[in-house]
């Protein structure tokens, strides 16, 4: 058991690194929330019952609308017990959910195995969401870029794997 006393408690009212998001619950449904103190993904669950058929995807909705303010967005990022259990990824990984946008959080889920339904209830955890500050960019045209260490090596130039 990690010895927790020495560690520092936080209340996100003060907390200068926590953002306030309006939330809207459209069915009856726990508002989300992280399961652990540090953790980066709130848990989002399904409003139905629902199964995945092997290979198949399916739009689930989540009982939940959010305001984020301007400057950040919120991500949909799958979660790795149902990832490395069943085969349950989001599809569109991660989904992305503007600042301006206030309609229904879904998430389409996608069964990878090739045999095997997966069946989610009701309740289920089916996705984290994850609050972020995002840049916007100014896009400026240029004739040439400048050099780069990489250069112009795309996928796999860097190698990451024995047989290479």
């Amino acid at each position: 058991m990690p010895d927790t006393a020495s560690q520092p408690v936080t209340d996100p009212s003060t907390d200068p690194s926590t953002v306030d998001v309006l939330v809207t619950l459209l069915d009856d449904v726990p508002t989300p929330a992280y399961a652990h103190p540090g953790d980066a993904g709130a848990d989002l669950v399904t409003t139905v019952d629902v199964e995945i058929p092997p290979q198949g995807r399916v739009v689930v909705p989540t009982g939940v609308a959010i305001a984020l303010p301007e400057g950040y967005a919120a991500f949909v990022h799958p979660r790795s017990g149902l990832a490395a259990r069943h085969g349950v990824t989001v599809v569109n990984a991660p989904g992305t959910i503007d600042a301006g946008y206030r309609g229904e959080i879904k998430v389409i889920l996608l069964n990878t195995d090739v045999a095997e339904p997966v069946r989610l209830r009701r309740g289920d955890r089916v996705a984290q969401l994850v609050v972020q500050r995002v840049e916007h960019a100014r896009f400026l045209v240029a004739t040439a870029l400048p050099g780069s260490h990489r250069g112009e090596g795309g996928f796999g130039s860097s190698g990451g794997f024995a047989g290479s």
